[in-house]
This record gives C-alpha cells, sequence and structure tokens, in this order.
C-alpha cells in the first residue's frame, strides 16, 4: 500500500501541492481527478521521485518511500518517452531488461503484450510509423511490461479507442487482482466512476473529496423528481422543500430531511394521483463541479 502524508510543493512562491494525503491501498484501483493545474502530475512526479516534495512523507508497505522501491514501480509519464525512430519490440524489450528481465523473456512479454493490444504485426515497426493512438498502447505497455508492484499512469485513456479502452481495463484489473496497487489520472469522469474503488478528487492543490464513488455520490445534495397525475405548481408554495425546477405535472426539488420524503408524498396524494417519487442521487461528475468551484 502507498501512503501519501501531507505531501506539499512549491514552486518558488507558488504553491503547486497543499498538504495532499491519500492512500492507494493494494489490490486498489485509484483515480485522480482534478482539472489542469489542480496538481495530478505534480504528486505523482514526487510520488516517482522525479520531483523532491517540499515537505510530507510517502510510505510504502509501511516504511518510508524509497529509490529502491520506486524501481519496481510501473510509471507512464505525462509526457511520453519512447523512441519515435526504435524498433517498437526492441525499445520494449530493452525496458523490460533495464528491471532485470533476460533479454528472451523480455522479448516474450513484449510480443505477447503487442499481440493483446492488436499490435503484433508492427512489432518490428518504429514508433513514428503509428497511430497517436497506437503509440498511447505501446506507451502502456512500457509501464507495465516489468510486472511492477505499483502502477502509476498519467492519464493512460487519452487517445485510446473504445477497444483499446476495455483491452486497458482487463489489463490493470489483472494487477488488482495480483493485489497491486494503481494510481491513474483521468478527465473521464464516466470512466472513473466506473472503474475505481476509490476516487481523490483535486482542486487548486488539495483534496477536496476522496471515497467510493458510492460515498461521494451520497456526500454530494440529494434531490427528488416528483411526478403527478396534475399540474405541481403548487410546490412553490411549500416553505419546507426548495423546489428547483417546476414544469407541468413535474418538479425537481431538495429536501431538508428524510422524514420530508413522506411528508411530500402526501401532500401530493392529497392534492390528485402520483405517478412517481424518486430520489436523484448525483453522479461523480456531478460531485466533480460541486466540489471544484
Amino acid at each position: 500500500m502507498l501512503q501519501v502524508e501531507q505531501l506539499t510543493r512549491c514552486f518558488g512562491d507558488a504553491l503547486a501541492v497543499d498538504e495532499v494525503s491519500f492512500e492507494v491501498p493494494d489490490g486498489h484501483l485509484v483515480g485522480f481527478v482534478g482539472g489542469n493545474g489542480a496538481g495530478k502530475t505534480t504528486i505523482m512526479r514526487m510520488i516517482m521521485g522525479v520531483l523532491a516534495q517540499s515537505s510530507g512523507s510517502m510510505r510504502w508497505e509501511g516504511q518510508e518511500l524509497t529509490a529502491s522501491d520506486r524501481r519496481d514501480f510501473g510509471y507512464m509519464p505525462e509526457e511520453r518517452g519512447l523512441y519515435p525512430k526504435q524498433s517498437i519490440v526492441e525499445q520494449l524489450a530493452y525496458l523490460a531488461q533495464l528491471h532485470g528481465v533476460s533479454r528472451p523473456e523480455a522479448r516474450d512479454r513484449a510480443h505477447e503484450l503487442l499481440s493483446r493490444f492488436s499490435l503484433a504485426e508492427r512489432a518490428k515497426d518504429k514508433l513514428e510509423t503509428l497511430s497517436l493512438g497506437n503509440q498511447q498502447r505501446v506507451q502502456i505497455i512500457a509501464a507495465v511490461i516489468s510486472r511492477p508492484t505499483m502502477l502509476i499512469l498519467d492519464e493512460p485513456f487519452s487517445g485510446l479507442d473504445p477497444a483499446a479502452v476495455d483491452d486497458m481495463v482487463v489489463l490493470l484489473r489483472e494487477f488488482t487482482a495480483a493485489g497491486v496497487p494503481v494510481l491513474f489520472s483521468s478527465h473521464q469522469l464516466d470512466l472513473v466512476e466506473r472503474l475505481c474503488d476509490r476516487i481523490v478528487i483535486l482542486a487548486r492543490g488539495r483534496v477536496v473529496a476522496d471515497g467510493d464513488a458510492e460515498q461521494l455520490r451520497r456526500s454530494g445534495t440529494i434531490r427528488h423528481r416528483l411526478v403527478a397525475g396534475t399540474d405541481v405548481g403548487w410546490v412553490r408554495d411549500l416553505d419546507w422543500l426548495q423546489a428547483i425546477d417546476v414544469s407541468g405535472n413535474t418538479a425537481i426539488v431538495q429536501l431538508a430531511s428524510e422524514a420530508d420524503t413522506d411528508r411530500l408524498l402526501t401532500e401530493a396524494m392529497r392534492r390528485g394521483s402520483v405517478r412517481e417519487l424518486a430520489e436523484l442521487v448525483p453522479s461523480v461528475a456531478d460531485i466533480y463541479r460541486e466540489v471544484t468551484r
């Protein structure tokens, strides 16, 4: 498990990361979400030792994170670092060898992963001959080929088509099933909500929300939709609720307490038939917009 505690980074007088704390437990997929400049990439670079922290600590399996620990991590940086004019399979095998994998096994792993991402027939091609989406697939393979103890991926789904996203999801699930913690950043909130065991939302260098998708949704503003058999304009006159939107026989309202749900239902039935009274739980995207304002 990776533990980040009170992590801070300043660039001159600018505070880029402000006392950030979170955990990536073994076998968990944790999504890092935030706008441009929120601090996601800076934090990942500090975890990998590319940047030094101004203060705070990082712990791996209960001990201070070391350079030796980091050598066993798989990292996909924001800036892609492969060699455009080199053979794809050769550079993937070389990267695996840097992590202590024998050359024959390194080549076997490279061919296996290229096949999984539908790139087997391009193995001997130069990287620059691939489309940007396929280059992204190779970058992902480079991060996982050494079978790392942890994965840290900066925008791994960027530029991938739906089939490649599915392949990537299967691959990440294999790592988490083996107990490997995975931290990745993404702007695709629907994908993060669907995949992640835990979601960390950043804004202006601080953690503004942290939890699983259900916890985050329940932490937001929950509203109700009332659909009646007749016009529901009367909800505007009720001083114990907030009418968010009223149109014909449908109203979206915000209630002060759970008890007001029964109160609203009773009032609506007194005035006619009720077709629906449903709880509207916000999505992670709704929560994101709410906490990053």
